[in-house]
């Protein structure tokens, strides 16, 4: 790991968006490692040297002032920036290189370190904490393959927009890119998949840097930043200061574009000039708080409302003008309404495949708005003819004002509306009884006994489909899944961390049995945490998604995905074949189980689950047969829609 040329702290000036991938624009190129922005640095060095000569000044103005901590080491150092940005929970796995950061938690109460039993478990756990309260995660782990089980919790927060710190203790200075025990370049191996990345090499840069990346996390378009700590910065002696405030000297990195009021009104006069208008909203009204405003928005507008998987709970599903999520499991109504509009209003989302299939062939007919922060989503996937840069909770609150204003009456779209809602009555998610529980079943009995009102995280797989297709979710941040990478393994550690951030709420992962195999470890963090996260695991004992494309696109050959013995496989009909077996392994981990595979007692075991004060897992067998429908393979369009 070469070390900067310059300067005391190494970073990369990838603030402005959240890389310099291709598409992507930047203040800086990436593959260039930096010196601590040198102005910023500089003018906070000199701030701080004529600290007590500003306060004796006659000059009237006043300056946010910074505030010298008393003598401590870097480890308490990070624990004081910590607790001052707010953090009272920190998921944590120790190692030698963050040894001192873990004695520096254990000498102060100010903040509550909760040990997952790996590293993928507390960064999945972190994240879905942000995901669950709007707040930055916080996580930390050890230098080497401490750092490197951190990767796809990181990976997954990029991809979906997640605020999200990763502490890493590193290798002794000298020893950096000396091949040392446990010496990895995390901030070179991370780079593509962070907004931001910091080694530090000067102690006294701590207070600076924290208080920087938490800035960097939450604003814009938010993401993980990486701070990697050497370990003799974390034992190094300092009188810290603590500044107010941080400037960057690229000033997009704190101040964000707004709509013109020029742009706003040509998108209520292309609304007036519409006959077949919808909404198409992402992640983006979620990261901005920026529910109400899409919904006052809707309303004024008379037009029909489509989220994404990211935005569901953004707008309530409930609402006569919700079409759900579309895209490729999504609702058919949706993905109809999508396809023949005239007028595509996509407002904090980004044109990604799943929702788009073929792109050549989406929304065909529509005149395209794209409302973004982030400009390199423009024309990036699909191109658009009215690309407008601006945070998404100004330009709806603008354009609500402006609508009411100029007094706006929405077009008659009456035989736009009819027809969606022949859609919505024709064709709604469905399944067909069975003798046998089936997933979706599950998922419904869920949403009946919980009123919808549960925080529900899942897997990845055909579960994760199920979920958000039969629990139909009224606010935003209910539904939290790894939607960008697909990260199996999520689930449980999310419910994990969305029950910390949340300990008032139900709060259940649905899950797939080879998803959440993949971190079934944090049974334990659930147990001696005492963390009531539950656990519905939709069992049909196979690779269910990977199965469903098998059928349908490989003769249904079995490459890998029976996950127990192939010559006998457990199912509904033959429960000695269920392997593995999760009510022994929970109990193995002083969790509470149960086992269901009858109809007539699914609905008493929910709410058995549900009632637990504890962790709880409950084990649903389910068939293997089930396909999520409807489907849009992958590169096709709604015209080749797979509806059963």
């Amino acid at each position: 790991m070469p070390l900067p040329s310059s300067g005391t702290s190494a970073g990369i000036g990838n603030e402005g968006k959240r890389s310099a991938r291709p598409g992507r624009h930047c203040s800086t190129h990436r593959s260039i490692r930096l010196a601590s922005p040198p102005d910023a640095a500089l003018s906070f060095r000199f701030f701080v040297n004529h600290f007590h000569a500003m306060k004796s000044s006659a000059s009237t103005t006043k300056f946010p002032q910074p505030e010298i901590g008393r003598t401590m080491n870097g480890a308490d150092v990070v624990v004081e920036s910590l607790h001052r940005e707010g953090v009272d929970v920190i998921f944590a796995y120790p190692g030698g290189a963050s040894q001192e950061l873990h004695q520096a938690f254990a000498r102060s109460d100010k903040v509550r370190v909760i040990l997952p039993r790996h590293e993928q478990g507390g960064v999945f756990a972190a994240e879905a904490w942000s995901r669950a309260n709007g707040k930055v995660g916080v996580c930390m782990a050890t230098s080497g393959p401490g750092a490197t089980n951190l990767v796809s919790g990181i990976a997954d927060a990029f991809m979906d927009s997640i605020p999200l710190i990763c502490i890493t203790g590193q290798v002794f200075s000298k020893f950096i890119g000396k091949s040392a025990f446990q010496e990895t370049d995390f901030f070179g191996m991370t780079l593509p998949i962070v907004k931001h990345s910091y080694l530090v090499l000067n102690a006294a840069d701590l207070p600076r840097i924290f208080k920087e990346a938490f800035v960097l996390a939450r604003s814009g378009r938010p993401g993980p930043v990486i701070i990697d700590i050497p370990k003799d910065v974390q034992q190094a002696k300092l009188t810290p200061v603590f500044p107010a405030t941080v400037e960057f000297a690229n000033k997009s990195l704190t101040e964000f574009p707004q709509a013109t009021d020029d742009q706003l009104n040509g998108i209520l006069d292309l609304i007036s000039k519409a006959q077949r208008p919808i909404l198409y909203t992402g992640g983006g009204i979620i990261s901005a708080e920026a529910s109400a405003e899409l919904r006052s928005f809707a309303e004024k507008t008379n037009i029909p409302v489509a989220t994404t998987l990211m935005g569901v709970g953004g707008f309530p599903e409930d609402h006569t003008l919700s079409l759900r999520w579309f895209g490729m499991h999504g609702s058919a109504y949706g993905n109809w309404a999508v396809d023949q509009c005239d007028l595509l209003l996509c407002f904090g989302a980004r044109f990604d495949d799943r929702i788009t299939g073929d792109v050549n062939k989406f929304a065909t007919s529509a005149t395209i708005v794209h409302v973004d922060i982030d400009t390199s989503e423009h024309n990036k996937n699909k191109r658009v003819q009215f690309p407008v840069a601006s945070e998404i909770k100004y330009a709806l609150k603008r354009l609500n004002e402006l609508a009411t204003a100029a007094k706006f009456t929405p077009p008659d779209t009456k035989p736009w509306h009819t027809q969606c809602a022949a859609w919505k009555r024709d064709y709604p998610f469905s399944y067909e009884e069975s003798r046998h529980i089936v997933p979706q079943e599950a998922v419904k009995v869920l949403h009946e006994l919980t009123n919808g009102d549960a925080i529900i995280t899942t897997g990845v797989g055909q579960h994760q489909m199920w979920a958000a297709q039969f629990y139909p979710f009224k606010e935003p941040r209910r539904y939290l899944s790894s939607l960008g990478l697909g990260a199996m393994g999520f689930g449980y550690p999310a419910a994990m961390g969305a029950k910390v951030a949340c300990p008032d709420k139900q709060v259940i992962d649905i899950d797939g049995d080879g998803s959440f195999l993949m971190n079934i470890q944090e049974l334990a963090t659930c147990h001696i945490e005492k963390i009531a996260a539950k656990a519905m695991i939709l069992n049909n004992q196979h690779l269910g998604m990977v199965v469903q494309w098998e059928d349908r696109f490989y003769n249904s050959i079995r490459g890998n995905t029976i996950l127990g013995d192939q010559n006998n496989i457990g199912s509904p009909d033959n429960l000695e074949g269920i392997y593995p077996d999760y009510v022994t392994i929970a109990k193995g981990f002083g969790v509470k189980a149960r086992r269901v595979h009858k109809r007539e007692e699914l609905r008493e075991a929910i709410q058995e689950m549900l009632d637990h004060d504890g962790p709880y897992l409950l084990d649903v067998i389910v068939p293997y047969t089930e396909h999520v429908l409807p489907m849009i393979p992958a590169g096709k369009s709604v015209k080749e829609m797979i509806l059963k």
